[in-house]
């Protein structure tokens, strides 16, 4: 599943957020970035990899964090699982069948009602997907405790070519939950 990243439509990602809510978040000012949480890396390539990284910088940097190489006040790090997942769809076709009119009785004369006969098919399929999680943390680093955490949930984009548009608006999505909005342009 490497590479395979991110969440292919930002209508079908699934956000959760969770905040500590005794926390102060307009007394920080800067981050530092510890980077991926351990063996999550290996899922990505090293483009995807930098596409979630610069998608957060953004994000964290539009709501006025400054980030630094270290002394900051917050540190952030994030963490993606890959889960194959398999779907099942069946589809009935009906064929004939249905109720007979007035023909019959007695050899094919006078009244005669009666169902006709019938078939139907059942076809299943299978489909196997992934599903993506990105996990960002965010730690109050004097306190060395999470004070903030975003969950996004949903179908891996395979396709290189959307990934560059589709990340930055998953990682938005991601955040819009975060305490500090982004500030007017």
């Amino acid at each position: 599943v490497a590479g395979l990243f991110l969440l292919n439509s930002c209508s079908s990602l699934k956000v959760y957020s969770d905040v500590d809510s005794s926390i102060d978040f307009t007394k920080y000012k800067s981050l530092e970035y510890y980077g991926w949480a351990d063996e999550s890396d290996k899922l990505l390539t090293q483009l995807d990899k930098d596409r979630i990284e610069n998608a957060f910088g953004e994000e964290f940097k539009n709501r006025g964090f400054e980030i630094v190489e270290s002394g900051g006040d917050m540190i952030v790090t994030l963490f993606i699982v890959v889960e194959q997942k398999t779907s099942t769809t069946a589809t009935t076709t009906s064929m004939g069948g249905g109720y007979g009119g007035y023909y019959g009785g007695f050899y094919g004369y006078g009244p005669g009602y009666g169902w006709g006969g019938g078939h139907s098919t059942t076809q299943i399929q299978e489909y196997d997907y992934n599903v993506g999680t990105l996990v960002v943390d965010v730690f109050d680093k004097s306190a060395e405790k999470l004070i903030w955490e975003g969950i996004g949930t949903g179908t891996v984009d395979d396709n290189p070519q959307t990934r560059d548009k589709n990340i930055p608006k998953a990682v938005a999505k991601i955040m819009s939950n975060f305490p500090v909005q982004p500030m007017a342009e």
